[in-house]
């Protein structure tokens, strides 16, 4: 009993498995894998049970996981098939002479009823080893129990409906906890609720199921006799559910109840149904009765009928059912199998054909009973002494095949849709059905997703002359493709541009205007795909070849403008002189350097819109590139073209601020020749000095010069700094103008001199005019009345100048009077200085004997020092220390030329102490005298360099105030130091 699930080794399975390990999976042309083996494992695999009873199997009933059987005469068997190896094995404690006639275990598992051959019931829940009487259910031989799925649990049954073999419908409760004290029964009610006939009289209850589904939630009760099938609907009051179902047969007491009747029957009838596993509810049945299989649909929206596309499958020609009546029937998703007294047969619930067959060896006896469990799905099988199961494995698998031989193509490839090698099948036997029925369209889309030859695919609608439907195919191709496949793309990119191209030809010559258009736009759509722009843009010379070959105008500038081969666009514009179109597209893209190629053309006919479109772009455009567009003038429109040009130079100029020579110097030439009343507007705001202007000098004084632009040339030269050139120009045009420019010099005193005697010569000798002449004197302050003598004839008189020369000898003599008060302020000054120098030499300082250095901080005495009106004071060597890092490089060098002076006459002191011949005493003497005056020299050379100031108080401090305590250089090497 430990072992009681253990699986036997299936002979047959066995050698299934080793051809598939042993077979060579080999590749076909569509590039899909052989599944050939794989199609061949059975969907229903069948397994005994090592299980041998120690009794004859009487009765089995399975669901939710857990297996009752009864043995024997009193013998029942529990198995949570959870937990095989631990049974439990409960005796009924029967004396009497009475069998088991059936068993019904509830959805959820817990609910046991047994059923006896003496009209009596028992029952046993799953967590009890007590088995009780129904006392209210005795006298009825129960048949059938319709199972309550929404109100059930482990310990109450909910309520239920019963049928018997008298055609009654009971409606009953059952409850597993213990009653009062007046009611002990499990039992807590048995009424009835309606009763079934056949030819006017009882026929027993073969089946009952109830369900509720739909929008309003109604219920659904079906019942079965041996040749009816009954249907009740109704809907329950909300919140009435637990007072049962009696209200839905009082409901349909005023109509005959809905039935279906079929002529012949077996003395019984089974009915059994599918419920998905993401659902609540069945969602087909099937019925064995005595005609066949009644198999359909159920449809919980229908108000009349819960049974939908109802058909009958009449048994195989092998079942007779006078001698071989079928025993049960299981349905499954896809089939229903049929179980015969020696066999197992599966049919398919599409096509009625029988798919599998399994036959049973004699040695295990007659097949009793076939049951599903619902919930885990498995289907059992069982004899007096042995029980099998069957596993239904990927029932779904040949599916597809059924369906696509009933051309109901979406179902079969909804049910491969993981299977790409029959997907493949699908879709090549859709395009063909379709291309049979000259749905030309469809099997194009169809085709366009097989692997089949494309050219095969291809010639076929040429043959057949479906121009679009081949367009579609070569549309969902292009699609399909990768982008890797460069070659196939490029093929059917070009192909499909032909085909577009002849059916806009062809639509044009019949006038079907409405097609044409979206045709068009088709087309054009087709050619500014992204996913095949760069195609396109590869192969954009031979699109542009099949436009033009087509004369198809207006798309090939579509087309150009999608490829951004906006150059093409424009080329076209301008050779059917459309100026104004190309400068829209021109302006759109802005693109410079279509801008320079086409502004020479475009100047010629539109110059204020190009005009218009250049300043729009701004400083995207360089001026400067645009100079051979504005130089190209034609003899018609000229005028408007020149003030175009000079319209966009001064933008350029004044607007953009370029600086550009070249562009300076075009609006120069273009005010000397056309607008001259601006040139000389345009040099005095250029600037004055040859830094801020941005033409060539040279070439606006030659030009100005050519067109006798006198004053402009003026204004040139003084920027030029030609002064002299500039004023006797300017004594041409205007003695003022000369005027200004004799004043620009500043700095040079002669010049400007020179240049107002220029004035005055002219205005003396040319205009002969005196007054102007002394005007001129009062203008200069540099010039006096004897510079300007020269150029006066002999005949005027003194009188003329009289006024002038009293000015100029009154200048003179104050001009003496400054004199002598600054040489009387220079001599006070220098006797003050004298006395200064007198008072210092009688200045003195006391030093006291403790006096410390303030630089070592050592005693003042003990070594030469320096005393500083300040107070501070320092030795020698500690001042020189202190002060030469701070002087000038120069001051530096100096010092050390002083100090070396110093230690050459200091040996040479010291040599002098030695003897000398008599005859030189004399001259000894003499040097030293010199040395003496040499030395003292020296150090008060070295003190006016060291001892000026005192380092603390003086200008080196100050000087130093910006630098660092301690010398960069040093920096790294003091911090080390510290650390």
């Amino acid at each position: 009993m430990a072992s009681i699930l253990d699986e036997y080794e299936d002979s047959l399975n066995t050698r299934q498995h080793s051809r598939l390990s042993n077979a060579n999976i080999g590749i076909t042309h569509s590039g899909f894998v052989n599944v050939r083996l794989e199609e061949e494992k059975p969907i229903f695999n069948k397994q005994r049970i090592d299980f041998t009873p120690p009794e004859r199997i009487n009765h089995l009933a399975v669901c939710n996981n857990q297996l009752c059987m009864s043995l024997g005469k009193d013998t029942l068997l529990r198995i949570d098939l959870a937990k095989p190896d631990q049974p439990n094995q409960i005796e009924l404690g029967r004396k009497d002479e009475s069998k088991v006639h059936k068993l019904f275990l509830d959805p959820t598992g817990s609910h046991l009823l047994i059923c006896l051959s003496t009209s009596e019931c028992l029952y046993l829940n799953r967590n009890t080893q007590k088995v009780r009487s129904l006392s209210r259910w005795r006298g009825h031989l129960i048949e059938s129990v319709g199972w309550n799925k929404q109100l059930g649990n482990e310990t109450n049954t909910g309520p239920v409906l019963v049928g018997t073999s008298q055609g009654i419908i009971f409606e009953a409760e059952i409850s597993a906890t213990e009653g009062s004290l007046f009611n002990t029964n499990p039992d807590q009610y048995f009424r009835q609720v309606h009763s079934l006939e056949e030819d006017g009289k009882p026929a027993p209850v073969c089946c009952l199921e109830v369900e509720r589904g739909g929008s309003e939630n109604k219920y659904f009760i079906i019942a079965t006799t041996r040749k009816r099938l009954f249907q009740f609907v109704g809907k329950l009051a909300e919140g009435s559910e637990q007072q049962g179902f009696s209200s839905i047969f009082s409901q349909n007491q005023d109509l005959l109840p809905s039935f279906q009747e079929f002529p012949a029957n077996m003395g019984y009838s089974e009915i059994t149904f599918y419920t998905p596993k993401l659902r609540n509810s069945p969602k087909s049945f099937g019925w064995m009765m005595g005609n066949g299989v009644l198999y359909g649909q159920l449809d919980y929206v229908r108000p009349d009928s819960l049974l939908s596309d109802v058909q009958v499958w009449e048994y195989t020609p092998d079942i007779d059912i006078s001698l071989d009546k079928p025993i049960s029937i299981v349905l499954t998703q896809f089939h229903f199998l049929l179980l015969l007294h020696d066999r197992v047969k599966a049919i398919c619930t599409l096509n009625g054909q029988e798919v599998y067959e399994d036959v049973f060896p004699d040695k295990f006896g007659t097949l009793k009973k076939m049951i599903k469990d619902p919930v885990g799905g498995l289907v059992w099988i069982y004899t007096e002494r042995a029980v099998f199961r069957y596993h239904i494995q990927r029932e779904a698998r040949d599916v597809w095949q059924m369906y696509m031989s009933m051309t109901k193509f979406d179902l079969a490839k909804e049910y491969c849709r993981d299977r790409p090698e029959c997907m493949d099948m699908v879709l090549a036997k859709e395009a063909e059905h379709c291309f049979q029925n000259k749905r030309y369209i469809d099997s194009a889309k169809c085709y366009a997703l097989t692997q089949n030859y494309f050219e095969e695919i291809a010639l076929k609608f040429i043959e057949a002359k479906q121009e679009e439907a081949l367009k579609e195919f070569l549309l969902k191709k292009l699609n399909h493709l990768k982008q890797s496949e460069r070659t196939q793309i490029t093929l059917l990119v070009t192909w499909l541009a032909e085909l577009y191209l002849n059916s806009l030809g062809q639509l044009e010559s019949d006038g079907n205007s409405v097609i044409f258009q979206e045709t068009r736009e088709e087309f054009r759509e087709f050619l500014s795909s992204s996913k095949h722009k760069e195609c396109l843009y590869n192969n954009r010379t031979t699109i542009y070849d099949l436009l033009a070959s087509h004369g198809n105008v207006d798309d090939m500038v579509y087309f150009s403008v999608v490829m951004q081969d906006y150059e093409r666009v424009i080329s076209h514009y301008c050779q059917h002189d459309d100026y104004s179109a190309a400068l829209d597209v021109l302006s759109k893209h802005c693109d410079e350097k279509l801008f320079y190629k086409f502004s020479p053309v475009l100047m010629q006919h539109i110059p204020k819109k190009v005009v218009d479109a250049w300043i729009q772009m701004g400083k995207r455009l360089d001026p400067k590139k645009l100079i051979p567009a504005l130089m190209n003038y034609s003899q018609m429109g000229s005028t408007q073209q020149i003030s175009e040009t000079i319209r966009y130079m001064e933008f350029c100029v004044y607007e953009l601020t370029v600086t550009e020579e070249a562009i300076h110097n075009y609006l120069l030439s273009l005010y000397a020749k056309y607008k001259p009343d601006s040139l000389l507007w345009y040099l005095e705001q250029a600037g004055t000095h040859p830094s801020e202007i941005h033409y060539d000098l040279k070439y606006a004084l030659r030009l100005c010069a050519e067109n006798g632009y006198l004053q402009a040339c003026v204004l040139v030269y003084r920027i030029m700094e030609l002064y002299e050139e500039a004023v006797d120009l300017a004594l041409q045009v205007d003695v003022d103008l000369a005027k200004s420019c004799a004043d620009l010099p500043e700095d040079d005193e002669e010049l400007r001199k020179k240049l107002w005697l220029k004035i005055a010569r002219h205005v003396v000798q040319e205009e002969k005019d005196v007054k102007k002449a002394m005007n001129c004197l009062s203008s200069c302050n540099l010039l006096k009345i004897e510079d300007i003598l020269p150029f006066f004839p002999d005949f005027v008189t003194i009188d003329h100048f009289k006024e002038a020369i009293c000015s100029s000898l009154e200048e003179y003599n104050q001009h003496i009077e400054e004199l002598k008060q600054e040489m009387e302020e220079a001599t006070e000054s220098a006797k003050r200085i004298r006395e200064d120098i007198q008072e210092m030499r009688n200045k003195y300082g006391v030093v006291d004997s403790q006096e410390k250095c303030a630089s070592c901080d050592f005693p003042l005495l003990n070594r030469p020092f320096y005393l500083f009106l300040c107070g501070h004071m320092f030795h020698y060597d500690c001042l020189f220390q202190e002060v030469t890092p701070h002087l000038t490089p120069l001051k530096q060098s100096r010092l050390e030329e002083l100090q070396k002076k110093l230690a050459a006459t200091t040996q040479t002191s010291k040599s002098r102490h030695r003897p000398a011949p008599k005859d030189e005493g004399d001259t000894a003497s003499l040097g030293k005298g010199n040395a003496g005056t040499s030395r003292e020299q020296i150090k008060s050379d070295m003190d006016d360099i060291i001892a000026s100031e005192c380092v603390y108080c003086g200008e080196l401090m100050i000087k130093s105030i910006d630098k660092p305590f301690i010398d960069p250089k040093k920096f790294e090497e003091e911090k080390s130091s510290w650390l």
